[in-house]
């Protein structure tokens, strides 16, 4: 929702507060108090975030609440399956515990899906907008396949790392996110937002050596 609301780069930079939440979720779900240094280094996460937003060209509240809610369930996620990791009488390994998630995710999101969008991805509709559907498919599949290899060794390291390090580890691929976008679509950065991405990214290394 995000994605489509805002900009590439603008999406992931609000996404850089995952280790933020993910700091709160871990102390509310699995009792991990964090030190007086991570959090200190994670304060200034906000700050960046808002000077980055604060100069956003496709700034909307729609597109940043929509990421902030990217931020909250996708850390939730990866907490309380970390959660059930732990429990050594209960826990499934990492590839059947994601298989589980998927299956279920799916059952839950395909009748949204086809209410709302399923009509508008028939060859007829794509064609009749102009679109080359053999390439939209094709983009569709192979970016399927990306996402899922992506999330699986997410799955892979979340059950060897606590929850706050895999979302510190994450945001590592979000600053080439950013850098990639901002060259490919040409997106307009002005330097108080380029200074917003540069102090999410100095925070979050602080924070990744506190939590080593």
């Amino acid at each position: 929702m995000s994605l489509g609301k805002v900009s590439v780069s603008f999406t992931h930079t609000i996404k850089a507060m995952e280790p933020f939440f993910s700091v709160a979720l871990s102390a509310m779900f699995l009792g991990e108090v964090p030190s007086i240094g991570i959090l200190s280094s994670l304060l200034p996460i906000v700050g960046g975030v808002g000077l980055a937003s604060m100069t956003e060209v496709s700034f909307n509240w729609a597109g940043f609440w929509s990421a902030m809610a990217s931020n909250l369930t996708n850390q939730s996620r990866n907490v309380l399956s970390k959660k059930f990791m732990v429990k050594k009488e209960e826990s499934l390994d990492n590839i059947t515990l994601f298989s589980v998630i998927t299956i279920m995710s799916f059952i839950l999101s395909a009748p949204v899906s086809i209410l709302m969008e399923g009509v508008k991805f028939t060859p007829s509709i794509l064609q009749s907008v102009g679109l080359n559907v053999n390439q939209v498919y094709t983009r569709s599949f192979i970016a399927a396949l990306c996402f899922h290899a992506y999330q699986q060794v997410a799955y892979m390291l979340l059950q060897r790392v606590s929850p706050v390090t895999h979302s510190v580890g994450n945001y590592v691929k979000r600053v080439g996110v950013i850098v990639t976008s901002v060259l490919f679509f040409g997106t307009p950065v002005s330097p108080i937002n380029s200074l917003g991405v540069f102090c999410d990214a100095m925070c979050v290394c602080d924070c990744d050596l506190l939590s080593a």
